[in-house]
């Protein structure tokens, strides 16, 4: 059986990724970080939905990574703007390098848990505002883990859009309840936020209502 590292925020894309896995039966090991994002709300529903499927799943604390993680709306007390990705606004969204050391940390565990690949959700609406979630990153980050250690780093969704994702994931039957996406991490979603709206919209799309409730 395949062993995979699935990069796990608890979020739509990753849930997807997990499943997929599932789907292929791969054993797939869950990995969420705790890096003192605001909307750690996210790693409660990565950690009930892994537990109620009986997924191995660890959630890693590196929120003192915070002091060095300057200037990002999702970790500083900066006000989280509202519209959509495309706005350059939400260049205050980004922080510093976090798929690099996500990634490093993950491929470690891959290591030492005898996995071949580390898989993470990056999609192709990503690339606007994230740069290492474009493909130029993945194939270099790829390049060097395969050579180095003969771990791959895959983003299997990278040329899908979060409408073509949510997608797949009706087509496996999957409950997004058991999902969070809103950066405002509080008891019901913003609805705003760059991260509801590409959701709303995927959802709009794909013509069903989602499950979440909102403000």
């Amino acid at each position: 059986m395949k062993t995979i590292v699935v990069i796990y925020s608890g979020g739509m894309d990753s849930f997807t990724l997990l499943n997929d896995a599932q789907e292929k039966n791969y054993r797939s090991l869950a990995l969420s970080f705790d890096y003192g994002q605001r909307h750690t709300k996210e790693l409660d529903y990565a950690k009930s939905f892994c537990a109620t499927q009986s997924i191995d799943h660890k959630v890693i604390d590196i929120s003192n990574i915070k002091q060095l993680l300057k200037g990002s709306a999702l970790t500083d007390k900066l006000p989280i703007p509202h519209g959509h990705y495309e706005d350059k606004r939400m260049q205050i969204m980004v922080v510093p390098n976090r798929n690099m050391i996500f990634l490093s940390l993950a491929v470690s565990y891959a290591l030492s848990s005898s996995a071949s690949e580390v898989w993470f959700g990056a999609h192709q609406g990503d690339r606007i505002i994230y740069p290492d979630c474009r493909p130029d990153f993945i194939e270099k980050m790829d390049q060097l883990s395969s050579r180095t250690w003969s771990i791959g780093i895959q983003a299997p969704f990278l040329s899908l859009n979060k409408t073509q994702i949510l997608s797949k994931g009706i087509e496996l039957g999957l409950d997004y309840s058991q999902t969070w996406t809103c950066y405002e991490g509080e008891d019901r979603a913003c609805g705003k936020c760059g991260a509801c709206v590409e959701r709303l919209e995927a959802f709009a799309a794909n013509r069903i209502v989602d499950p979440l409730e909102y403000r």
